[in-house]
């Protein structure tokens, strides 16, 4: 029953609103690729996107990655533990 006067109540808001195209409620069709979509030039994963051969700079950028990972493999547990040290010992 409580149902039904929630339902009634919900349509009067809906159809007390103004029917400006600006305040209605609409699905936007299914934009289609063609063929598998795979070849189009604005897709994120281009065929050369991974051409590492290709890159400018690709010693210092590679190791620089490397490096970069590597640091944050080894400092994030360091800090972890030097913090849960710190809040055993004041406890």
């Amino acid at each position: 029953m409580a149902l039904n006067g929630l339902r009634s109540s919900a349509s009067k808001i809906l159809t007390s609103l103004p029917n400006s195209g600006a305040r209605s409620f609409h699905a936007s069709g299914v934009k289609r690729m063609g063929g598998h979509g795979h070849d189009e030039p604005a897709y994120i994963h281009a065929k050369h996107m991974y051409n590492l051969d290709q890159m400018k700079h690709q010693k210092i950028k590679v190791t620089l990655g490397v490096l970069t990972a590597f640091s944050i493999g080894v400092a994030v547990p360091i800090i972890a533990v030097v913090f849960q040290q710190k809040k055993t010992a004041s406890a």
